[in-house]
């Protein structure tokens, strides 16, 4: 299936993907031993096609322990390998950064020889050898599907090309071989694996490589002809024998996966032919089919009885047509007696001799025709089942982009009308505030404007009353001139004929005078009213602009409102953010609390009264959850300052659980190696942690206690545990200072050929085992057997992790001192490696021997169980002892954690070998009460429940002879170590 890249914008990644696709990818990958779910890979597949990458899985997944879970480490190989195949191309590119990072994890995986571990290794060196396939021929999708056409353009038709490329892809079928073997040998075959939920767990990765092989084993035929046809048969010798060989694994692997139920309604896988292709015949390239691999949406219907019911018919067709000639011939009675030839019309021997020759060959004639008949129909059947097998596969892919196609438009539609919406919103705001503006500016102008004017016509207002003024002044003049020319006229009467010609001039002027006076009274009762006009256009552009400004303060008042309104949408989506906030931190608690009332139900669960530590390391736990507690308060000051971010607290509190359930398992496993009043002393203060832990968990789970929450009453029992601790530790051996270095050494050494040794004996007792046994008792025997030896090779790995551990650590800290010296100044740690490794190497010896007694019948299976848990124990005690002055980061801790988890995993197959060889042989014994009588069976049964009842007593009596011997043990051990000379000094 090709998954199609749908253009997204960056605008339209949404918080809710980002969140489902982290949940589905955390969903797809996890411990449980279950397949992927298919709706898991999908959303992680249309994840990658959504923010066009692997940023977010990658993300993810670094928060993942995939070094320490190896069914983590294959669940997480399936789902890259699908992102690979079908998510964005972009995936490669992300993913290439890590591929060191898988490189190591590949071998660290290495180093188990079974179980998901090793097939991690396989898987991991897989997807590596794809990554590089894919970086250095980029033409290659990820799900390699190509056409004829592709595949010549990906060689840029060079026949070198074409050479290094089919020898690339020749290393990437091997590595899906590899993977493809290792996973069926590590299934139990003679059970039905394929139904149950660990074998569908390890099968589901195989359909990604039976996609992938299917190509390559297409293309690789077709370089290979292409090869043949341009360069000698001998120079591609080696070619042809390493794809022989490919060949026949390959077809092998694909008979005998589809054969498995689990396939059958998954995935339809083809077959390849009888036998290899000739490439030393060029024709031999049209009898080439490329297989196709059907992924069917639903359960798939028969395809090819349309072509078989054609071919039979047709084959049935034919033999009618040759009954009918032969009845033609002989005659219809000729097939009762067909070989009476004396009733044929009076014929000659000779004749019918002929004739039956005759006849002879054209049956072998129509024979061979019918069988290359057969043969075609066979052929062209076997073509049109492989080309509806290419019709379906791509309607299925059709089908699927089809679904992812509308899928990403709803999503898109969605996006889109939500984007409109808020666009339409903003525009409208955006244009009522533009024409706000706007119509205020234009007011703005016009009132200027008119201002302006108002002060022009003022002006010239004045400057017209101004001019009738000095008009009026020259008519006073003129009357006073007139005044004076009357009297001057009484008194020059002598003289008014004279000037009779000058008065009329006057006459005239006074006159005109007159006459340009009221032309100016008209003109000025204009421009009064003139003015008036002009007052009331202001006046009405006055009331325009104050209508304006009104219109505006409403509209201003009416997006207050609105953002108003915003603001308050936003203050209940912070309030509802701070709620979930506190929502999500309530969860975790409760999550927390569980985690720690578990830690206090299982001190009292019986089971755990076999579970042992040390003091060495109850105080690392100790000291850890006091760190643990420190940071806590720190984030919790925070959290309380800003209620918006929860981030930094959630991890904090989960944390604190851990530490403190560790603490109290670690104090209570203590406890049971310690006299009886420091470990009751030790257990009572572990409950008390306990019980203060829930205590401060329930104020952080409450709001109204929330600020007010206190770990003080947590610090204070941790104090007093790591007093308890401290008082229980070792406080020194018999021995010189200088002697330590030498004794480390000697000891390690001892632990080593105790552990070889042990591996010895085992073999020799599964060699007699394998000569004397049979039946149930030989199998029992080899399953314990081997299970020993497996927890005896993995002591060995721990204990040269150990070394290489404590060689680091004197290099780094010694300085200039000698390695004696550094052992000397560092004399607790140095008695602690003594004691475990004197610890590990009495557990090898003491185990073998419970394990002889086993084989030979004389022993308990309990016996062997109790040294396995005790080997466990003593093995923890080294590491503890050996990580203290460790750094965090060092490459040889990690090699000793996952030292110390392969023998964890060996204890419990040493363990789980002893309970299902125990369940084996007493169903073998079991007793037959078919022949016995009623009085036989009640009889029994007394006998039985007084059996129980001694046997009730006797456990409690051994009970207590264990406590004492405990305490014995460890006052012994005190005298042994010194622990009395210090208590003096």
């Amino acid at each position: 299936m090709v998954m199609k890249a749908v253009p997204l914008q960056r605008s339209c990644y949404h918080p809710v993907c980002w969140g489902s696709q982290t949940v589905s990818i955390n969903k797809a990958i996890n411990t449980q031993e279950v397949a992927v779910k298919e709706k898991h890979a999908r959303t992680c597949i249309l994840g990658t096609h959504h923010e066009k990458g692997a940023q977010t899985f990658w993300s993810v997944v670094n928060r993942l322990p995939l070094s320490s879970n190896a069914v983590l480490c294959w669940k997480f190989c399936h789902v890259f390998h699908k992102l690979l195949r079908d998510g964005h191309p972009n995936v490669l590119k992300d993913s290439l950064r890590y591929k060191n990072e898988l490189n190591d994890m590949s071998r660290m995986w290495s180093h188990l020889s079974e179980g998901y571990g090793h097939l991690c290794s396989i898987y991991l060196k897989l997807l590596r050898t794809k990554m590089e396939f894919h970086t250095k021929n980029p033409r290659f999708p990820g799900n390699l599907q190509m056409s004829d056409r592709q595949l010549d353009e990906a060689g840029e038709n060079d026949v070198n090309n074409f050479f290094q490329l089919t020898v690339e892809m020749f290393d990437y079928l091997e590595c899906e071989l590899n993977l493809f073997q290792m996973v069926f040998s590590s299934l139990d075959m003679s059970r039905s694996v394929s139904v149950t939920a660990a074998g569908q767990c390890r099968l589901a990765p195989l359909i990604q490589v039976i996609l992938d092989c299917s190509h390559l084993y297409d293309y690789t035929v077709k370089l290979l002809f292409k090869l043949h046809s341009c360069l000698p048969a001998d120079t591609l010798q080696g070619h042809r024998d390493r794809f022989l060989e490919q060949f026949r694994k390959l077809k092998d692997l694909f008979y005998r996966s589809s054969n498995l139920q689990y396939f059958k309604r998954l995935i339809q896988i083809p077959q390849l032919p009888e036998n290899p292709p000739n490439f030393l015949r060029a024709s031999a390239l049209s009898e080439h089919i490329s297989p196709v691999v059907v992924i069917p949406a639903e359960a798939s219907s028969p395809d090819s009885e349309p072509i078989t019911d054609l071919v039979e018919m047709d084959t049935a067709s034919q033999q009618s047509l040759f009954d009918n000639k032969f009845d033609d011939i002989f005659g219809s009675s000729f097939s009762n007696d067909p070989f009476n030839f004396n009733s044929q019309n009076g014929m000659n021997k000779d004749d019918k001799d002929r004739l039956i020759e005759q006849l002879y060959r054209e049956i072998s004639a129509l024979k061979e025709e019918l069988e290359n008949f057969k043969a075609e129909s066979h052929r062209l059947g076997v073509q049109l089942r492989g080309r509806i097998s290419e019709l379906e596969a791509e309607l299925a892919e059709q089908q699927h982009l089809k679904q992812q196609a509308l899928d990403d438009g709803d999503f898109l539609r969605t996006e889109l009308e939500e984007l409109k919406k808020q666009w339409e919103d903003t525009e409208k705001a955006q244009r009522s505030l533009t024409e706000i503006e706007r119509k205020a500016q234009a007011n703005e102008q016009r009132y200027t404007k008119l201002k302006e004017k108002y002060s022009e016509l003022v002006q010239n207002h004045a400057d017209l009353l101004r001019k009738t003024q000095e008009q009026v002044e020259v008519l006073e003049t003129l009357k006073r001139e007139l005044t004076a020319s009357k009297q001057e006229q009484q008194a020059l009467q002598s003289t008014l004929k004279s000037s009779l010609q000058s008065e009329a001039e006057r006459s005239t002027r006074t006159a005109g005078l007159e006459q340009e006076r009221d032309t100016l009274v008209v003109a000025v009762a204009q421009r009064s009213q003139e003015v008036v006009a002009l007052q009331a256009e202001l006046q009405q552009l006055k009331d325009t602009l104050d209508s304006e400004k009104e219109s505006s303060s409403k509209s201003l008042e009416t997006l207050q409102t609105r953002l108003g309104e915003k603001e308050s949408r936003e203050q209940a989506l912070q309030q509802r953010l701070l709620d979930e906030q506190f929502v999500l931190l309530q969860c975790t608690v409760q999550e927390a609390e569980q985690i720690v009332q578990d830690s206090l139900n299982r001190l009292d669960d019986p089971t755990h009264i076999s579970c042992t530590s040390s003091a060495d390391y109850l105080l690392s736990r100790t000291l850890a959850a006091s760190d643990c507690i420190e940071r806590l308060q720190g984030v919790h000051g925070k959290y309380l300052s800003n209620r918006s971010d929860v981030s930094s607290l959630l991890p904090c509190v989960a944390l604190f659980a851990h530490l403190i359930s560790d603490t109290i398992l670690q104090g209570s496993a203590t406890s049971h190696m310690v006299p009886m009043e420091p470990a009751d002393l030790l257990s009572e203060t572990c409950k008390q942690c306990g019980s203060e832990a829930l205590r401060y968990l329930g104020a952080l789970k409450d709001e109204a206690s929330l600020g007010g929450a206190d770990c003080t009453a947590v610090r204070n029992c941790l104090s007093q545990i790591s007093a308890i601790g401290e008082e229980l530790r070792p406080k020194g051996l018999d021995v010189e200072q200088e002697e330590l270095g030498d004794l480390v050494d000697k000891e390690m050494a001892a632990t080593s050929a105790a552990v070889e040794t042990a591996v010895a004996r085992i073999e020799d007792m599964l060699s007699k085992s394998r000569a004397g046994d049979t039946g149930v008792k030989l199998e029992v025997n080899e399953r314990i057997l081997g299970s020993c030896t497996d927890l005896m090779q993995a002591i060995q790995v721990l204990v040269l992790a150990s070394k290489d551990l404590q060689r680091e650590i004197v290099e780094s800290g010694r300085g200039a001192a000698s390695p004696k010296e550094f052992y000397a100044r560092n004399s607790r740690w140095t008695e602690g490696l003594i004691s475990a490794s004197k610890a590990v190497g009495w557990g090898a010896t003491v185990m073998v021997d419970a394990a002889d007694l086993v084989v030979q019948g004389k022993g308990k299976f309990e016996e062997l169980m109790v040294c396995s848990h005790e080997i466990a124990a003593s093995t923890a005690q080294l590491v503890a002892a050996s990580k203290v002055k460790a750094d965090k980061d060092s490459a040889n801790l990690a090699r000793l954690r996952q030292a110390s988890r392969g023998v964890n995993q060996a204890t419990a197959g040493v363990v789980a070998s002893t309970k299902s060889g125990k369940s084996q042989i007493e169903e073998k014994d079991s007793m037959d009460f078919s022949s016995m009588t009623l009085t036989q069976i009640k009889r029994q049964e007394m006998d039985s429940q007084v059996r129980v009842l001694e046997l009730e007593n006797q456990l409690q009596k051994e009970r207590q002879k264990l406590g004492e011997l405990r305490k014995k043990h460890y006052k012994l051990a005190g005298v042994a170590e010194g622990w009395d000379e210090d208590a003096a000094e």
